[in-house]
């Protein structure tokens, strides 16, 4: 039973005459809560009763967790937390640089949509829009975090949509057009050959995979020359439908490491990651072509080099120097650099497709799965994409969708040599710094098709 004492005022070091009304009321667990400041003592017995009311409804909240900062729940939510890695630092960024310096030192129970959605839309007139709703995002999960523990009764971030005023819709658009005129799109198939052919064999097939068979940057690299091939055989007409396949089982992450419990950036991370949703875990079906370039590939590499993908010296590629010393000279051209000492002279390259990069290659896979007429079923399980809706459920690939992707993309392949006036892809064997290749890497061999069989 609630119940209300007096609290006398102290006026240097004495207690006066003048006093206050304290509510008592037992907590769940036993203890007696309180709450001084009461004028009266009716007011005092009456916030208890409630108090215990609720407590009865199991619908009380505690008013001291309600009272609890922002920024020292979210490190306490964060510690709580064991997603991947990357996603541990990428949270981390957003709380370090948006939301902590905003909501740091704000109760948890005065956090509310209204100023949420405001400073939301001022951080989209400095950042990308994403940038604004990712952290929106982070805090509606912190937020539901802290109902679950009971520190708040509800989240007033959860299911809300968020506004945009006129400022933060134009500057949205004026992105998307500087984008849409400055940015490459999806790779026709004859510059794309262009551009694995100025490649060579070694990172030439490394872009044609991404093309055609679609693997994230980091799966593929995390391809090794013993596990990357494996074969699909499924029942079909009476036999079996029988195809080459790449598995795709592990990715390598780059990112910098955070302290779980508290943010403090730790040493780089380079390393093997398990894929991030069951949807990655996959085997996608190779058109004939880049299964014989595959197993090109695995048969130039030496013994003693594990990686598929690699630089010329057998190591795994970072993400930055690819893009410098790979992608960037290959798609955008070069300057021509005489010879010089300790540097052999250097041909000029022209432009082949500026602003080419390894995840606009994966776009390009799926424009060309668009293209050829691919289902949709078969679409998204080969891109690794988590399928929405109930169809996800009822509906699955057939042999029959499959042959018919395979035989378009090799119908783009053949075309597209066939355009160009090739009857192969690199025009002899090409020695590669530290990787001497074993054999030609010609087109011109066919490689199976998938087939059936009774």
């Amino acid at each position: 039973m609630a119940y209300a004492e007096k609290v006398y005022k102290v006026r240097n070091g004495k207690a006066t005459k003048q006093f206050t009304w304290r509510s008592r009321y037992k907590k769940p667990d036993g203890t007696w809560g309180t709450q001084p400041g009461f004028d009266t003592k009716r007011l005092a017995e009456d916030y208890g009763n409630q108090q215990e009311a609720l407590i009865k409804m199991y619908q009380w909240v505690d008013p001291e967790r309600a009272e609890m900062h922002f920024g020292k729940w979210a490190r306490e939510w964060m510690a709580s937390r064991a997603p991947r890695g990357r996603t541990i630092t990428t949270r981390w960024d957003r709380l370090d640089t948006h939301i902590l310096p905003r909501w740091e030192h704000t109760p948890l129970i005065k956090v509310n949509w209204f100023d949420a959605e405001a400073w939301a839309n001022s951080v989209s007139l400095t950042h990308d829009d994403s940038t604004a709703s990712q952290c929106l995002t982070l805090m509606s999960q912190i937020m539901t975090g802290a109902v679950d523990a009971g520190c708040i009764l509800v989240n007033p971030l959860a299911g809300r949509r968020r506004s945009r005023p006129a400022a933060v819709k134009q500057r949205i658009q004026q992105k998307a057009t500087a984008r849409a005129e400055g940015e490459a799109r999806a790779a026709d198939p004859e510059r794309l050959l262009r551009v694995a052919r100025r490649l060579g064999p070694l990172d030439g097939t490394h872009l044609l995979t991404t093309a055609f068979a679609g693997p994230r940057w980091g799966e593929g690299l995390a391809l090794t020359k013993e596990d990357s091939l494996g074969e699909r055989k499924e029942p079909h007409w009476g036999g079996f439908f029988t195809c080459p396949t790449l598995q795709l089982r592990q990715e390598v992450a780059e990112y910098q490491t955070r302290d779980p419990a508290t943010g403090k950036k730790g040493p780089m991370f380079f390393g093997l990651e398990p894929l991030k949703t069951d949807g990655s875990l996959r085997d996608v079906d190779l058109p004939p072509f880049l299964h014989e370039l595959i197993l090109a590939q695995i048969e130039r590499l030496p013994e003693k080099v594990s990686w598929l993908y690699c630089t010329r010296s057998g190591k795994c590629w970072r993400g930055s120097n690819f893009g410098r010393q790979v992608m960037r000279p290959a798609c955008d051209g070069r300057e021509a650099l005489p010879k010089s000492k300790g540097h052999r002279a250097r041909e000029k390259w022209d432009p082949i497709i500026p602003g080419m990069t390894m995840d606009l290659l994966r776009h390009t896979h799926d424009t060309y799965q668009a293209q050829i007429g691919v289902a949709e079923p078969l679409a998204f399980e080969q891109a690794g994409h988590r399928r929405p809706g109930i169809k996800a459920v009822y509906q699955h690939p057939t042999p029959d969708m499959r042959k018919q992707r395979l035989e378009g993309l090799q119908e783009i392949f053949e075309r597209a040599m066939s355009n160009l006036g090739w009857d192969q892809i690199w025009e002899k064997s090409e020695l590669i710094s530290g990787i001497p290749p074993k054999r030609s890497l010609g087109a011109g061999k066919r490689a199976p098709r998938a087939r059936s069989v009774a």
